[in-house]
């Protein structure tokens, strides 16, 4: 069966996240991470991705980016990850992949659902035990969203520079999001839609998202759909 197209909207946000191969590390050294941002600057900025989180853990990586065109996002991890690949390999004089065959993405509607992926993406060492609050973590876009760190990755995102009209007030305020964790509820739903390629958001979000790519934006019903016969002989609608 062949795999679903990602979904991609010129100007719609996408959450990403790229795995190692068969979930091992693909960072092992801050030399490689320095290297990867290095790179992630780079080619967001000719591929037209604006880049608003991110978080780099040991085996996989969290984007949330806006792509000014459909194929923005997968120009810029096509790219990325060669580049990446062919430096991580000849410094560990290693060979092969180092990504899982491709990244997974869900398309996010902006106001509540864009703020929320972004405390899921900067919550997560957190969430894996590896620090006790997103910014004491070094590897991840906080720094800079919560208090103003210099960051030359970033594109502050329209819905985040209304926090608040001076940047000290944004930063107070982004960081007022983190004074508690996201719902399972939440996290369900984002895990979902990004596992699945789907749409995260309201169901006008989805309703429209499905009609400007003219194809399904949620989960589909399991199994093959039924057709019950009628007196007439014609499938019953559904």
């Amino acid at each position: 069966m062949p795999r679903r197209a990602r979904l991609a909207l010129p100007g719609v946000p996408l959450h990403i996240i790229q795995r190692g191969n068969n979930r091992q590390d693909c960072f092992f050294a801050d030399e490689d991470r320095l290297l990867f941002l290095d790179c992630l600057a780079r080619y967001a900025a000719e591929s037209g991705c604006a880049i608003h989180a991110y978080v780099l853990m040991t085996n996989h990586v969290h984007l949330l980016l806006t792509p000014d065109a459909g194929d923005s996002a997968g120009w810029l991890m096509k790219r990325l990850g060669q580049r990446y690949v062919q430096s991580v390999n000849r410094r560990y004089q290693r060979s092969g992949t180092l990504w899982e065959g491709r990244f997974r993405s869900c398309l996010v509607e902006d106001e509540l659902y864009l703020l929320r992926c972004h405390r899921y993406v900067e919550l997560n060492p957190v969430r894996a035990g590896l620090v006790a609050s997103p910014e004491r973590y070094p590897w991840s876009s906080h720094g800079a969203n919560a208090l103003g760190r210099t960051d030359a990755v970033l594109t502050p995102h329209p819905i985040y520079r209304a926090l608040g009209r001076a940047a000290a007030a944004r930063q107070a305020a982004y960081r007022t999001l983190f004074g508690e964790d996201l719902s399972d509820e939440a996290l369900d739903e984002i895990r979902r839609a990004t596992n699945g390629n789907f749409a995260l958001g309201s169901e006008r979000f989805r309703d429209a998202s499905a009609a400007a790519l003219g194809r399904r934006v949620t989960p589909g019903r399991p199994g093959r759909p039924r057709r019950d016969p009628q007196p007439d002989g014609e499938p019953s609608p559904r």
